[in-house]
């Protein structure tokens, strides 16, 4: 890392400071929490430093959820100006959520750096062609959701979220898209809920990091690095309102297959990556 001149210092703070800017723009205009896009500009920009192999993939993974904090606070508070964040659902989910996501962070330090790329391809891929082909099939209105539905699905949401670095949007989303809710309060409830997976999951991979014991980068405390995460959070906190205001003024439709093909092009490149490094 000592070897890195000037210049590509300065183009990877560009790099870095747009993705953070799109990142955040798109946690709020889709209750993603961002970590969708921060993990792969994360893991580029630890690439370039030439970060570790071993844990690169976890420091990404671990310093999205870190970033995530403030941004999902922006995006909660601003879906609530437009009172659509349902509480019910989001306290209904908030021990199965924290007792998924501490499943999730063993399975994550446990996983090496090949197999969390992949699993982020998969997972981004199947979400994309959810929102773009099944979108319009789904109900539109709200359908009751039984209690062992909602266990079963709050563990999960917590369990692989964690190894994605992501907020849970990009799971809660569709999950209350499948029964019936409306896109924006689907959206603003996921905002919610990543606040709580963020800061749990984040808690869980400052103490893995820490037991595993394998991290050996500038910065870092156990899987979370501090440069990133600083570069991050001014410019997500602001965009992300920014992007939760344009919920409100933006065809259903067109936001769902914004989020779908936006999906598929993250996947397309963490393919990339995987097949690269294997």
């Amino acid at each position: 890392m000592e070897n890195i001149d000037s210049g590509v210092i300065i183009n990877l703070l560009t790099v870095l400071a747009i993705a953070a800017a799109v990142a955040g723009f798109m946690a709020g205009l889709l209750g993603v929490g961002g970590g969708i896009i921060m993990v792969p500009a994360l893991y580029y920009a630890f690439s370039v430093l030439d970060f570790d192999i071993v844990t690169r993939m976890h420091l990404s993974v671990g310093t999205s959820l870190a970033i995530i904090i403030p941004t999902s606070i922006i995006s909660t508070k601003t879906h609530m100006e437009y009172d659509a964040v349902d509480f019910k659902m989001v306290k209904t989910f908030g021990i199965l959520i924290v007792l998924g996501v501490l499943a999730g962070t063993f399975l994550a330090v446990n996983l090496k750096t090949p197999a969390l790329v992949l699993f982020f391809a998969i997972f981004s891929c199947f979400v994309g062609l959810f929102f773009i082909f099944l979108r319009e099939k789904l109900v539109e209105s709200p359908k009751k959701i039984s209690n062992t539905i909602k266990n079963i699905s709050g563990l999960l949401i917590g369990f692989i979220s964690v190894p994605l670095g992501i907020g849970g949007g990009s799971l809660m989303v569709p999950f209350m898209r499948t029964f019936g809710y409306d896109i924006r309060k689907s959206i603003g409830t996921a905002a919610a809920v990543g606040f709580l997976i963020a800061v749990t999951g984040t808690t869980t991979m400052i103490i893995g990091g820490n037991i595993i014991d394998n991290v050996n980068t500038p910065y870092s405390v156990g899987y979370i690095n501090l440069l990133g995460f600083a570069v991050f959070v001014p410019v997500t906190m602001v965009m992300a309102r920014i992007g939760a205001k344009v919920v409100y003024k933006i065809d259903k439709k067109l936001l769902s297959r914004i989020f779908g093909c936006f999906l598929l092009i993250v996947s397309a490149r963490s393919f990339f990556e995987y097949f690269s490094i294997t």
